[in-house]
């Protein structure tokens, strides 16, 4: 009896490449992107009002840390994030199953929900302070507008490519409807989910900087943006701009580790 879950073979040489390389091919490119701004911004040709210097930055992320600003605006955004993406997540599964088991309700909300991507982020965040008012919320609804399509897209993908053969057999023998959602179609979908999920906090990251951008706040790296700004400071928006692309690593890393957990464990 061959294994139905088994990985293609395109699919385990990349998995092996990956392995055996390890983090130090991203890591050799960010060596080579520091390399060649330090030298350009050395040569002077251009402005350290427009391009500040590797040193300019690390030196205004460590005057960041030391206000005690910084680890406040980090948890705000990322909590904003994180909330947006799990109610994407929860709202995301049930629409990708009855779309994925109804050609009807396939027919009719896939337009829609493709449509919904074409309203930029920062159109939306001023009606939802009308409709939701300022704060948390908002921001939260922001983001997990931007993460809904992608969970939405990689759970029906991992359902529409489910293989039929075992979702039979669980029928013959007598899985119900509920039965062959939580042991069968999900478990197997689950890599594609947690794909999009991956990709999706990204974009919640970005969800919640926008939202602070429009929608305000007491506190974020996207208020902390603006503040820097408005200050001409930078040095210091580059700073901030690494920690964001630090947390969105941080949050893809995460999803990335349970991916390998799970793979383990499976």
């Amino acid at each position: 009896m061959t294994d139905t879950n088994a990985p293609d073979p395109a699919t385990a040489r990349v998995v092996r490449a990956r392995r055996v390389l390890g983090p130090w091919p991203a890591i050799a490119l960010g060596v080579a992107v520091v390399a060649v701004w330090w030298a350009v911004t050395a040569s002077g040709a251009v402005s350290a009002a427009l391009l500040p210097s590797p040193a300019d930055v690390l030196r205004s992320l460590g005057e960041l840390a030391a206000t005690g600003d910084l680890l406040p605006a980090v948890g705000v955004t990322a909590g904003e994030a994180l909330i947006g993406a799990a109610l994407a997540f929860v709202c995301a599964l049930p629409l990708a199953w009855l779309i994925g088991h109804s050609r009807l309700a396939a027919a009719a909300l896939e337009p829609y929900v493709a449509a919904s991507q074409a309203i930029p982020a920062v159109a939306l965040a001023p009606l939802l302070v009308l409709w939701i008012g300022y704060g948390l919320r908002p921001i939260a609804v922001l983001c997990a507008l931007l993460v809904f399509f992608p969970i939405v897209i990689a759970t029906l993908l991992g359902l529409r490519t489910l293989d039929r053969d075992v979702v039979a057999a669980a029928r013959v023998d007598g899985a119900g409807r509920w039965s062959l959602v939580r042991w069968i179609e999900f478990p197997l979908a689950l890599p594609s989910i947690l794909a999009g999920v991956r990709n999706g906090v990204t974009l919640s990251v970005t969800g919640a900087v926008v939202g602070e951008f429009v929608i305000g706040g007491r506190t974020g790296l996207g208020l902390l943006l603006t503040t820097q700004r408005d200050r001409s400071d930078a040095s210091g928006m580059f700073a901030t701009l690494l920690v964001l692309c630090a947390l969105a690593m941080s949050l893809y890393g995460l999803v990335r580790l349970l991916e390998h957990r799970l793979e383990i464990t499976s």
